[in-house]
């Protein structure tokens, strides 16, 4: 006799009680529960229960507006949040901001990989990941606000080595989604575009004598799902609930998209290329990084770019491109679709994705920037009265040899045009990223010169380069103006090299860059293909 496992959303979250840790499935709104979300806010707002909950999460779950976790961004429900990102849910970043719940922005990875720690009941998790960041206890370890008080990193020391140790809370209800259940409660993921860490969150779960709650999209008989299919194994499971299409949707940008889960390649050709703009031209300018064979990790944001310029240049085929989704190959997604690709190799859970960056497996990088100081160190965390948190961007800029920074000189307004393959500002933006000092330590300038690091910064204006002596001009854009449009538009004057170049001009109109022949060119000198 199977037990019933198929349940309303409206009861499933009956068994989340008061002070639950919770945890979530999620990459923006890929793999996120909606559903069960939903019927967890409507509750709270109708009984004032559950309340007092920690939620832990790894990437970031929402919509920029109410969807995801934005459902649980009440004073009251919410106790204290753990997460790496927090850029999709404005609701809670309302909330951290006005001192109303506990909350730590830890690396992506870190949580990511943590689940398999609570699963076996490891004490905590030693790394590198983190030293000489604000995650670092010597900086804020970290904290997000006032009312944040306990300390779940520290230092120790190993072999003379200095490492952080990362203490996590328990957690005792894992709300994850898979595509397909069975009626044992067998979960497979064939129509997700991610796996995420779905397994590890049910473990850890189960290990604290937890539940685990698992939406998807239908209920098939026993028998059905083939072994090598089972994602999370019903035993795992206490609770079955299928969702409505629009609380399904396989990507926040897509209802469903088949070659994102794999199940169809899609012409090249048929995928849209980036239009005319600031993030295209960085993009094309950061694209002249790539060399033939690298493992390429592309981060949120105008990195993302890259992966349309890859695909314009026909040079996907000779590099590969990942997300630390766990997406390797193809050609990535972006904007709503971030965390997804078309046409990808593979597709691994999360955590497994995070040791291979951790691990030093990426020759490159590609990652987005918002305040940068003149000794190389960059905030994407905590700026301007916002909190999008660091994702993965510790992890992967901390271990990866070649780091290419990439963003738009100054935000908020900022608007350019093209004339005559030179770059024309046309109304500058009104926030300086180039500051004495940046309000928050998401990467090291001076940790990345001791491991040696090659780090690039790319601008539509200007390339930076990270050298002993600070941050270094060597390339400026054709028509802008080196006083006027790039030092009076920094708080620091920079070195500026005695090989000072032009960006090449080809960057700033519609020919095709050359990429593939120039990879050829190099392929053919070492006599490989």
């Amino acid at each position: 006799m199977l037990k019933n496992k198929l349940v309303s959303a409206e009861k499933a979250v009956l068994k989340i009680k008061d002070n639950d840790v919770v945890t979530s499935s999620g990459f923006m709104m890929a793999v996120f529960p909606e559903e069960v979300f939903v019927a967890l806010e409507k509750r709270f707002l109708e009984t004032g229960h559950p309340k007092n909950l920690t939620l832990l999460h790894a990437a970031g779950q929402g919509d920029w507006n109410m969807g995801g976790l934005n459902h649980i961004g009440y004073e009251g429900l919410t106790k204290r949040i753990i997460g790496a990102h927090f850029g999709e849910i404005p609701r809670i970043v309302k909330l951290i901001m006005e001192n109303k719940i506990e909350a730590y922005n830890l690396p992506q990875g870190i949580i990511s990989q943590y689940f398999r720690h609570l699963a076996s009941k490891k004490p905590g998790l030693i790394t590198h990941v983190g030293l000489e960041t604000f995650v670092d206890p010597r900086v804020t370890g970290g904290k997000l606000n006032e009312m944040t008080k306990e300390d779940l990193v520290k230092v120790i020391e190993i072999n003379g080595n200095e490492y952080l140790h990362y203490n996590l809370p328990e957690v005792n209800i894992a709300i994850i989604r898979g595509t397909t259940a069975d009626l044992k409660g067998n979960i497979s993921t064939e129509k997700e575009s991610n796996i995420l860490e779905i397994i590890s969150q049910a473990q850890a779960a189960k290990a604290n004598k937890g539940i685990v709650i698992a939406q998807v999209e239908r209920i098939v008989n026993c028998g059905f799902l083939k072994p090598q299919e089972i994602r999370v194994p019903g035993i795992y499971v206490d609770y079955i609930v299928v969702a409505k299409a629009e609380n399904h949707r396989q990507t926040l940008g897509n209802q469903y998209n088949p070659a994102f889960s794999g199940e169809k390649n899609v012409p090249v050709e048929n995928i849209e290329p980036l239009g005319i703009g600031i993030k295209k031209i960085i993009s094309r300018r950061a694209a002249y990084e790539l060399f033939p064979y690298a493992v390429v990790n592309l981060g949120i944001g105008i990195p993302e770019g890259v992966s349309s310029i890859a695909n314009e240049e026909k040079v996907s085929d000779v590099i590969t491109l990942t997300i630390e989704s766990g997406v390797i190959g193809g050609v990535p997604a972006w904007d709503y679709n971030f965390g997804a690709a078309s046409n990808c190799d593979a597709i691994i859970e999360q955590p497994y994705q995070f040791d291979f960056y951790d691990g030093g497996g990426l020759d490159i990088t590609f990652l987005g920037l918002a305040e940068i100081d003149g000794n190389g160190n960059v905030n994407v965390s905590k700026f301007a009265g916002d909190i999008p948190g660091c994702g993965g961007f510790i992890n992967i800029s901390q271990n990866t040899p070649r780091v290419i920074f990439c963003g738009a000189f100054t935000a908020s307004g900022l608007k350019v045009n093209i004339e005559n393959e030179k770059l024309i500002i046309k109304n500058e933006g009104k926030i300086i990223k180039f500051k004495n000092k940046v309000e928050h330590l998401t990467f090291n300038g001076h940790y990345a010169q001791k491991t040696g690091q090659h780090v690039i910064f790319v601008t539509e204006r200007a390339v930076f380069k990270l050298e002993k002596n600070g941050l270094t001009l060597i390339e400026i854009a054709p028509g802008v103006d080196i006083e006027k449009d790039i030092f009076a538009k920094m708080e620091f004057k920079p070195k500026v090299s005695k090989n000072l170049q032009l960006i090449d001009s080809i960057i700033f109109s519609d020919k095709n860059l050359g990429l593939k022949e120039k990879f050829l060119k190099i392929i053919n000198s070492e006599g490989k293909w």
